[in-house]
């Protein structure tokens, strides 16, 4: 059953056609969604993705994105300069090919995962509530795209559930975009419902034969009765995170926000200061004590918030017992082990799954590098914690989202005294993490950010009862609650995906950082 919206007027987006028969007709009537409450439940939807759900009418943030996280600065350039030229030709005609060609030419194929990894993000940021209503209440949905296939297809099905994507295709050469759309054919992995249409008596099954966006006029649009217009997309609200419906736990690359013509110019116009910036807060950062590096830091726009609890005695290192503290927090980049020692003004060291030789190297606390190897691991951080207090991200892996990934239990075996630590990171242009990119670059990234804002809150001390040798709970119930303590802490949901899964998502791979002879 569907339920219209009770707060708006807003009719079905331009282009979402409904009430399939199988008698032709050309006329093009705009009906209010909201006179059929109950009939579209049970009929399968056709609607154009750009003009249904986004509520933006441009094209050219998405493009941005791919010129941007696929080609690299200078191509994301030459894409910011042609835009007039775009807009001057229109971006859904003539300006989309050379969009297209710009982003695309001399791309891999293979290794191009922009649109599952990338886009979602910035597609739920720019769907409208009322238009996701609408596509929502019908059981079967078809999509139809102006944007090419390997840029929607992934975000369309994994997190809309449609059956179908119709959506252009791009010529290659020897596994190279040649940034040209293929021609007009039919597309013979798009599923098909003609079969399925002519299996059933009644009229809620398409057929869709073709897979371009040009073969709906002639060969589906003949065969719709009615079309749902709008034209007050702008007045759209956002859909809330609450309403997706699949929760976006995992994405990637560098950019935090919607590169707009506008924005894109503030961002080069940013970027010759913010290297000069970064730099600087590089060195004086990892370089300098805390006490002398805080105050040259926030001049230079960094922030940090401290939370301690009300008797933070025991989050120090207790001399009396000779009694080392784990700090065990939750994983935002890579600089967390080094704002909790900066906060603590205390020696501390730190272990990770996937650090690069050179942030190795330039590390202003000791780091020692996990090899998934539970025996040999568990050895190294039981020596490490004999020489003083540790820290450890038992996520294994960062989270940019407000979720937890799985704690793994290793850590709860060393010790009775834990210390959980709750971290989470503000930015508002670049992220400092990555899973397909160079990771070596993930501080310097962050440092790029004019006001980069770090949150660190300590918890009590694990209680003795909670714990594996004072209490007798196992490592998991142990690794479990210190999960959920900071999960509630930071107000974040907990979830049971890995590092594996996070890097089988965005990277295709396992998340096994490859030391190769020389690299940094």
């Amino acid at each position: 059953m569907c339920y219209a919206s009770r707060t708006t007027k807003s009719i079905l987006s331009l282009f979402v056609l409904l009430s399939c028969t199988m008698e032709p007709s050309n006329k093009v009537k705009a009906v209010s969604v909201f006179n059929k409450t109950r009939e579209p439940a049970k009929k399968t939807l056709v609607f154009e993705f750009e003009s249904t759900l986004l509520r933006s009418a441009s094209l050219f943030p998405y493009f941005m994105l791919v010129a941007l996280e696929a080609g690299g600065i200078l191509r994301s350039l030459i894409l910011f300069l042609s835009y007039p030229l775009v807009w001057l030709v229109g971006e859904d005609q003539l300006g989309l090919e050379i969009m297209v060609f710009l982003c695309f030419f001399g791309i891999r194929k293979d290794t191009f995962r922009i649109g599952s990894s990338v886009l979602p993000k910035f597609f739920f940021e720019d769907v409208g509530l009322e238009g996701f209503e609408d596509v929502m209440c019908c059981e079967k949905k078809v999509a139809s795209s102006k944007l090419p296939r390997v840029m929607v297809e992934g975000f369309i099905k994994d997190y809309l559930s449609v059956e179908a994507v119709i959506a252009r295709d791009l010529k290659t050469f020897k596994g190279y975009f040649l940034g040209l759309f293929e021609e007009n054919k039919v597309n013979k992995t798009t599923p098909s419902y003609e079969g399925k249409a002519k299996a059933s008596n009644n009229n809620n099954t398409i057929g869709i034969r073709g897979s371009h966006i040009q073969h709906i006029d002639k060969e589906l649009f003949p065969h719709f009765k009615e079309v749902y217009l709008s034209k007050e997309r702008k007045n759209w609200h956002v859909l809330p995170r609450e309403k997706y419906p699949e929760p976006l736990i995992f994405h990637d690359g560098r950019l935090a926000f919607r590169p707009t013509p506008t924005s894109s110019l503030a961002l080069f116009m940013w970027l010759p200061f913010a290297l000069f910036l970064a730099i600087f807060r590089f060195i004086f950062g990892t370089s300098l004590p805390f006490n002398v590096s805080a105050p040259i830091l926030a001049f230079s726009g960094t922030r940090t918030t401290l939370s301690k609890p009300f008797n933070n005695v025991s989050l120090v290192h207790n001399k009396e017992d000779e009694k080392s503290m784990l700090y065990v927090c939750n994983h935002r980049t890579l600089l967390d082990p080094l704002y909790i020692a900066y906060v603590l003004n205390k020696p501390l060291s730190a272990v990770t799954y996937s650090l690069s030789r050179l942030n190795e190297l330039v590390s202003p606390i000791k780091t020692i590098r996990l090899t998934r190897d539970r025996e040999k691991d568990r050895e190294a951080m039981r020596k490490l914690l004999k020489l003083g207090n540790l820290v450890i991200c038992p996520e294994g892996t960062t989270c940019r989202e407000p979720y937890l990934l799985r704690f793994s239990p290793l850590f709860a075996e060393l010790t009775d005294d834990i210390v959980p630590v709750a971290v989470d990171v503000q930015v508002t242009m670049f992220y400092g993490t990555t899973a397909s990119g160079h990771k070596w670059l993930d501080p310097f990234f962050h440092f790029l950010n004019p006001n980069p804002t770090y949150f660190i809150k300590f918890l009590q001390r694990l209680p003795q009862s909670e714990t594996c040798i004072g209490g007798g709970k196992s490592r998991i119930e142990v690794a479990n609650f210190v999960q959920n303590k900071i999960g509630k802490a930071l107000g974040f949901a907990c979830t049971s995906f890995t590092r594996k899964d996070k890097y089988l998502v965005l990277a295709g791979n396992e998340g096994v950082y490859d030391h190769k002879p020389g690299s940094p």
